[in-house]
């Protein structure tokens, strides 16, 4: 067993037996949840990541479509390209 300090920011270093065993790199993604009253960090990829974000987009109504047609989405993305280029602008 290891004992880590909280540092400044809240930030935390594992030490490095532990990152070697799970085979963790600098950069990877790290789910953080409590548990029974334990913090559990769990290794998770980029595409694990890419699916919350998009499921807390849809949840939040940031979405767009069913498309019919491949059709209907370009001029969907066409006109929301056009929508945030007015908004730079602005």
């Amino acid at each position: 067993m290891s004992i880590v300090r909280v540092k400044a920011n809240n930030q935390v270093t594992l030490p490095a037996t532990i990152i070697e065993q799970v085979g963790l790199s600098a950069g990877d993604l790290l789910e953080a949840r409590i548990e029974r009253g334990k913090i559990l960090l769990t290794p998770k990829s980029m595409i694990d990541q890419r699916i919350d974000d998009s499921l807390t987009d849809y949840k939040a109504g940031r979405s767009y479509g069913p498309f019919s047609t491949a059709d209907d989405l370009v001029a969907s993305l066409e006109k929301n390209i056009k929508k945030r280029a007015a908004k730079k602008r602005s």
